[in-house]
């Protein structure tokens, strides 16, 4: 590995990803982090393989080095957010992931993945009403079913206050 580029070894790691070789994978993203130790891109595709494994712990210095230097693609960058977030509700490190999910969506407010996940954390800290909010509102300007879409407004109101009664 050390006479290769960035790049070469990028590009071996997404060849053992295709080929679903993710321990190999893991080993060569933990030799190019090492060597490239400040590089985001490397940070982040070796935080999504530790996570793709089940190596959640592990996977978390990853993805706040990717998040903490410059270099991360707009969709990387997002992914990094997104994975970070999920990861600390998986770990149950659960304000930790309302912060970094929230911030996600805040630079992406249409993405309903990032919507979602951080719904779920806000039903883990306790904040079920900002939990079903959002989840109701992601439903009903997501959702394709016509049985939804038939009630889109109601779920809409109700998704800014649940507990309105007539």
């Amino acid at each position: 590995m050390s006479t290769q580029t960035k790049e070469a070894g990028l590009s071996e790691v997404a060849r053992l990803r295709g080929e679903e070789r993710f321990e190999e994978a893991r080993s060569r993203l933990l030799e190019l982090s090492a060597r490239f130790p400040d590089d985001a891109e490397i940070a982040y595709v070796t935080a999504s393989v530790h996570d793709r494994m089940g190596l959640e712990a592990e996977a978390v210095a990853f993805y706040e080095r990717s998040l903490a230097t410059t270099g991360l693609s707009e969709e990387d960058h997002r992914g990094a957010l997104l994975g970070l977030g999920s990861t600390y509700r998986v770990l149950g490190r659960y304000p930790e992931a309302v912060d970094t999910l929230r911030a996600g969506v805040q630079r992406h407010p249409n993405d309903g993945a990032l919507r979602t996940f951080l719904g779920m954390a806000l039903f883990n800290v306790g904040d079920h009403h900002g939990a079903m909010s959002l989840l109701l509102d992601l439903l009903a300007t997501t959702s394709e079913d016509p049985d939804v879409r038939r009630y889109r407004r109601a779920i809409e109101y109700y998704a800014k206050d649940l507990h309105h009664t007539a």
